[in-house]
């Protein structure tokens, strides 16, 4: 019954949804032409406004494009893959094995997202090779797990707002993750989902008949990097574990004195350096350490090539006025109560177009940060809003599952129909505890 609902759901996104990079092209062709006829803009102006706001987002870009990198050479590491090939086999039928993998996904995913697709897609791989249970589902529900990380410890929201000089201090101050990723409202939410999504993923398993199973010789794990036999000195530096492992143990060293030592906070960069370090230290060599880089650079293409694209539509949305027509049609509609609601369902329909977290903070905050002030509503609250439904309609954004699709030898297509009905549940558990919690 649930596949006669979603089969057709899944042909129409496949059908109709493009590129993220096509989105951003579309979006800034559609603010462009908005801010010229609804601000007292001119083309010309709008498009100059467009150009100057091109590199204003640079360093928040690299931080971006770090987080995934580091979480995925954190995941790709020796000790990570043995550890999750391990946890695999507590799994002993199909429907533990959805379970599993949705709970281990979710857990990743709150660490780092980054970390938490690849190590979804690893171990919904490992699953795979010991049970024969709905490949489709298992990478599905290893993907589903991501809807939790913009309530974690990675969530570009959170963090950017609890780093000193971000893009909105002038306006919100810094916020400490103690009002957003630690506030009660944010971990209600968060066990909510820890329970639901595993349940619902294993209510979704098919019948053992129409279940899609591979062969778990296809799905054999890729050797890692080779040592020559015969070295140079230079590459016997490259392949040095002593150099790896004291560079690692330096930064982690640093990080426990930051923490420790000078009370230091979660923020973007010690996220990255703490992802970084484990990695360096784990890979043991730079070889190894370089080896994961150029697989985990594969995935920042989006980021590297879009975020410019949103740095210039902030631009044109703050400079023309634009953000502020919006933000007054916010205030009119809402109240300090109802405005994380809308916050949320107007983040989940942005990040169709969006697909960033931190990029869609730069858009949305020239927008919901006024509409807050005005109405008095909890802007932490307003702000985690805007995160979580960037997170949420993920499930049907295929920017974001291309890393778990590449891994897994998936496509879009193939998740898609039980990703709609992940997307309709959370989307009602989400929104309640937001308005509610």
């Amino acid at each position: 019954m649930l596949n006669h609902i979603t089969q057709p759901l899944s042909r129409l996104v496949e059908r109709y949804l493009p590129d993220p990079y096509v989105f951003v092209c579309l979006l800034t062709l559609l603010v462009l032409a908005l801010a010229s006829v609804f601000t007292p803009t001119s083309p010309l102006e709008a498009i100059t406004i467009w150009g100057h706001g091109f590199w204003n987002l640079l360093q928040f870009a690299m931080q971006m494009l770090l987080i995934l990198v580091c979480g995925y050479m954190l995941a790709s590491t020796r000790p990570c893959i043995m550890a999750l090939n391990k946890l695999a086999t507590l799994a002993r039928t199909p429907a533990q094995a959805i379970i599993l993998v949705t709970l281990v996904a979710m857990l990743a995913s709150w660490l780092n997202w980054g970390f938490g697709l690849v190590v979804g897609a690893l171990f919904a791989k490992a699953l795979a090779r010991q049970i024969a249970v709905d490949y489709r589902l298992l990478v599905a529900s290893a993907y589903s797990g991501f809807i939790v990380w913009h309530g974690g410890l990675a969530g570009s929201v959170p963090l950017t707002i609890a780093t000193a000089g971000h893009f909105a201090e002038a306006q919100i101050g810094v916020l400490s993750t103690s009002q957003t990723l630690f506030a009660p409202f944010n971990l209600l939410i968060l066990g909510a989902l820890l329970v639901i999504m595993p349940l619902l993923n294993r209510f979704m398993l098919p019948p053992t008949e129409s279940q899609v199973v591979v062969d778990p010789a296809k799905l054999a794990h890729a050797e890692p990097h080779c040592r020559p036999a015969v070295l140079t000195p230079a590459e016997r530096l490259e392949h040095s574990a002593l150099l790896g492992s004291a560079v690692g143990l330096l930064g982690c060293g640093y990080l426990l004195y930051y923490f420790v030592a000078a009370n230091g906070t979660l923020n973007l960069n010690s996220v990255i350096a703490l992802f970084l370090f484990l990695a360096i230290l784990l890979h043991r060599t730079p070889a190894n350490v370089l080896h994961s880089l150029q697989e985990a650079i594969k995935g920042g293409a989006g980021i590297a090539i879009q975020f410019p694209f949103y740095a210039g539509i902030m631009a044109v949305m703050v400079k023309t006025g634009l953000a502020q027509q919006i933000s007054s049609g916010f205030v009119e509609i809402s109240s300090s109560t109802t405005l994380p609601l809308w916050s949320f369902l107007s983040a989940g329909l942005v990040n169709i177009f969006v697909p960033s977290g931190g990029g869609q903070w730069a858009v949305q905050a020239p927008i919901v940060i006024p509409a807050a002030q005005e109405l008095g509503a909890d802007i932490a609250r307003v702000a985690m809003a805007v995160a979580w439904g960037d997170a949420w309609t993920n499930l049907i954004q295929p920017f974001w599952a291309l890393p778990v699709l590449a891994i897994a030898g998936l496509k879009a297509k193939d998740i898609m129909g039980f990703c709609l009905l992940q997307l309709l549940v959370s989307g009602v558990v989400i929104a309640l505890l937001l308005t509610l919690a």
